[in-house]
């Protein structure tokens, strides 16, 4: 399955995030905690590598929680700071406000040894398309400060957003990169809906995400759908099918259908807590 998805409006989103670079004193990167590597863009990490960095592994109350651990030692090991988030929790806010001050805390005292006083830290929020910065920075404010919305490509410009006295964010666009050279990476994006349902075959995405859960998880679609998860994929599509009711006049099975029945209870956790990309793994 070949997953390629890279609007116009990217290129231009990252030619901007370029010119931002010395406005701003660290990246806010938000990682969907699912896919921790093949949320990650790598035009983001080199954009970013002289900047401190925080990484949210956004959408943590989705995902299998001993890799959430085990992905959070990973990045730190590596030099980011990291929090666990879902972006909709206003308590979960007050963790990473806290290493918000600690990964700046440096730039503070130099702003001080130069008499620079008050001066706002000011964040660009950046990330993948659908993983939730909007939301983030909503809920991080306090108020309803940009658009969201549970697809991709909802946000196409830059907005600077003043919180308080001491933060300021830059909220920048959902950016894939021009080419997925290893494919199982766009697959693991077309799982999460990073990639617009429409630019892909929903019903092979389905078949590779059962057989992703079949790996990992066995018990998530037996639990969910009451049905053996130990048939080939397109036998537990069919037992899906008919579960759901997922017929079309004749009794012919809705393979469309159950697929997106299928895509959409994995997206909002009716399947469990799952982690696709496991960080023992790599």
């Amino acid at each position: 399955m070949n997953v390629q998805w890279y609007p116009g409006h990217m290129t231009k989103a990252v030619r901007q995030m370029q010119e931002d670079l010395s406005l701003i004193d660290l990246i806010i990167e938000l990682v969907d905690a699912r896919v921790p590597v093949s949320g990650r863009n790598p035009d983001i990490d080199e954009l970013g590598k002289n900047k401190a960095r925080l990484i949210i592994l956004n959408k943590a109350d989705l995902a299998d929680d001993r890799q959430n651990e085990a992905w959070t030692s990973a990045f730190q090991a590596k030099g980011a700071y990291v929090v666990q988030a879902d972006s909709r929790r206003s308590a979960d806010m007050k963790a990473v406000r806290a290493v918000l001050q600690e990964a700046c805390r440096e730039k503070r005292e130099r702003d001080q040894k130069r008499g620079i006083r008050n001066r706002p830290v000011r964040a660009m929020v950046a990330g993948i398309p659908n993983v939730g910065k909007s939301t983030f920075i909503n809920t991080f404010a306090g108020k309803a400060c940009t658009k969201t919305g549970n697809k991709p490509g909802v946000t196409k410009g830059r907005q600077w957003i003043r919180l308080n006295k001491d933060v300021e964010l830059l909220d920048t666009p959902g950016i894939l990169w021009p080419k997925f050279e290893d494919q199982q990476v766009g697959i693991h994006l077309a799982f999460i809906g990073s990639v617009k349902d429409e630019v892909v075959n929903l019903e092979e995405l389905a078949l590779l995400l059962i057989a992703e859960l079949q790996s990992r998880y066995p018990d998530s679609i037996k639990n969910r759908y009451q049905i053996s998860a130990d048939a080939e994929p397109l036998q537990v599509l069919s037992g899906i099918a008919r579960v759901r009711g997922c017929i079309k006049k004749g009794e012919e099975l809705d393979y469309a259908r159950a697929a997106g029945l299928l895509l959409e209870d994995f997206r909002s956790g009716k399947l469990g807590r799952i982690t696709v990309e496991w960080a023992e793994e790599g």
